[in-house]
């Protein structure tokens, strides 16, 4: 029996009855985590074990956000504190060598910490580039709003991950960084022409086009598509995403749950798989809204199955690194975020 195309929460910190039938009947091929499933290292192995058991099979992602900063499920005093993007972006526009190891070690100690517990992908780095008047929900999450530093900074934090085994999925294409809104909440409308877009927001996509998986944007373009949001709008996915900025990685939605999108769960689910996702996303771990989606989800298979093996695949690299001058830039980071 195949997977299915979508990745789903569970409620805490380990699966119970119903949990374990349902990832043993459903299949979704990934799980994704948060700071309610995460208490400490051993408690995180065993559920993340009890997921991939009852799904079954050798292939299974298992998805956290872990950037640093505001958006980081492991914390401690049971994991290490990592500072947001804006704290390398200092470094770098102190001494760019500094700043760029730094990114890429600390995103290589994360990757220490994810996989020590099962994780092998990560929501990160994030390469939207905010504008004046933007929401904060990206804010210090981001790692400037010059295209080119973005592009130096995240290619080296992606690097750091696919060192250590975890798949770095660049977040939120086509771009979030214009939203007057945030997304969890309500629909941003973003009215930048053609030219602009291609001229900035999509820059860093373009850039790191060849990085294995993405997370769309719950965010309307207009002037692509003036009534839907990216991640349920085929015009983007396929005339913006898959051919403008060209990535042709795995792609997943942002959180079905988020209100920015319109319908019931399985109308949202079948959304954005229609408009070209490969798999929906859905995370709040309550176990009748994730029989919803389910129920109207297929199987992985066709190209979407050949785009997640090939992600999954990644996930066996174990580079060597000089651990302690990677905890040293760590601290340098942290003093840099005050």
């Amino acid at each position: 029996m195949a997977l299915a195309a979508f990745a789903s929460g569970c409620s805490s910190v380990e699966l119970n009855d119903a949990e374990r039938a349902f990832f043993r009947e459903a299949r979704p091929c990934g799980l994704i985590l948060f700071q309610r499933n995460c208490s400490n290292p051993g408690q995180l192995r065993r559920l993340v074990g009890q997921a991939a058991e009852a799904v079954g099979g050798s292939s299974f992602m298992v998805l956290i956000d872990q950037e640093g900063g505001r958006v980081r499920r492991l914390r401690p005093p049971e994991w290490r504190n990592f500072p947001a993007a804006r704290a390398y972006a200092g470094l770098y526009a102190k001494d760019r060598e500094t700043g760029l190891e730094a990114a890429r070690l600390s995103a290589r100690l994360i990757a220490d910490d994810l996989k020590a517990c099962g994780i092998n992908l990560n929501a990160a780095p994030v390469l939207d580039l905010p504008v004046e008047g933007a929401h904060d929900i990206i804010g210090d999450r981001a790692y400037g709003s010059d295209p080119q530093n973005v592009i130096a900074l995240a290619r080296a934090v992606a690097e750091g991950y696919l060192q250590g085994g975890v798949i770095p999925v660049i977040k939120h294409i086509p771009g979030h960084g214009r939203a007057r809104a945030d997304s969890h909440e309500s629909l941003p409308v973003i009215d930048a022409g053609r030219k602009e877009l291609r001229e900035s927001d999509f820059v860093p996509f373009m850039a790191l086009k060849d990085l294995p998986a993405a997370m769309t944007a719950h965010v309307v373009m207009t002037a692509f598509d003036p009534k839907r949001a990216a991640s349920v709008s085929p015009t983007i996915i396929g005339e913006v995403i898959r051919g403008l900025i060209g990535f042709d990685g795995f792609l997943m939605s942002d959180d079905l749950n988020m209100k920015a999108l319109e319908g019931t769960l399985a109308e949202k689910a079948c959304a954005v798989l229609d408009a070209g996702c490969d798999i929906a996303l859905h995370c709040s771990g309550i176990l009748k809204e994730m029989h919803e989606v389910a129920e109207v989800v297929p199987e992985l298979t066709a190209r979407r199955l050949e785009r997640f093996e090939a992600a999954v695949a990644l996930t066996r690299r174990n580079d060597p690194y000089d651990r302690e001058r990677a905890e040293a830039l760590l601290e340098r980071a942290a003093q840099e975020a005050g």
